[in-house]
């Protein structure tokens, strides 16, 4: 059986994520993240998704309704999210960095507003939620992103949140890394 970050990240948050709850979609891409997150909050919760790119917003919206789901979507950056919502009234935020699966390489996620966006979710979620991280580095998305994000999250206060990384140790290639920050 072969297992994505995807597969990997979407296992993590099931233990998180409930029936009713609230959950960010932070960089929507294809909208696989979204749709996971509406099935596993049903109809009595809301799941809400960020993107920089039209693009992006438009495959989400039409993967949703091809499942009779609806989600917010914003034509903004992750780095506002705060705007929208309230302090810790969200179960559960996903990030994929880097760059949307068949769009512009050039537009990719940075460290100056990744970095800012997380400080933004550390308010949004709510004690026993969860933050995904999904970090792609190397070839078009580089390494700045990733070493400025993980030297961030080493220095958040141990007392308050867990940072947990993980590696696939033996894939080749730069893999992506999954990372995950728990509220205490």
């Amino acid at each position: 059986m072969r297992i994505s970050i995807v597969d990997w990240t979407h296992q993590f948050l099931k233990q998180y994520v409930k029936e009713g709850d609230h959950c960010i979609d932070a960089t929507v891409g294809n909208g696989g993240d979204m749709l996971y997150l509406k099935q596993l909050v049903k109809d009595t919760g809301t799941v809400s998704g960020f993107d920089i790119q039209q693009m992006a917003l438009d495959h989400t919206r039409e993967k949703l309704a091809a499942h009779g789901f609806t989600g917010n979507l914003y034509l903004d950056s992750h780095a506002n999210m705060g705007q929208y919502f309230e302090k810790e009234s969200i179960a559960a935020i996903v990030f994929n960095l880097g760059y949307l699966p068949g769009g512009d390489h050039k537009l990719a996620t940075k460290a100056e507003s990744t970095i800012q966006a997380i400080e933004e979710s550390l308010l949004l979620l709510k004690r026993g939620g969860v933050i995904s991280l999904c970090i792609y580095s190397g070839g078009d998305s580089g390494f700045e992103e990733k070493d400025a994000v993980l030297s961030y999250l080493k220095g958040l206060d141990h007392k308050k949140y867990l940072v947990i990384t993980n590696e696939f140790y033996n894939k080749p290639n730069h893999p992506p890394m999954p990372v995950f920050i728990i509220k205490n």
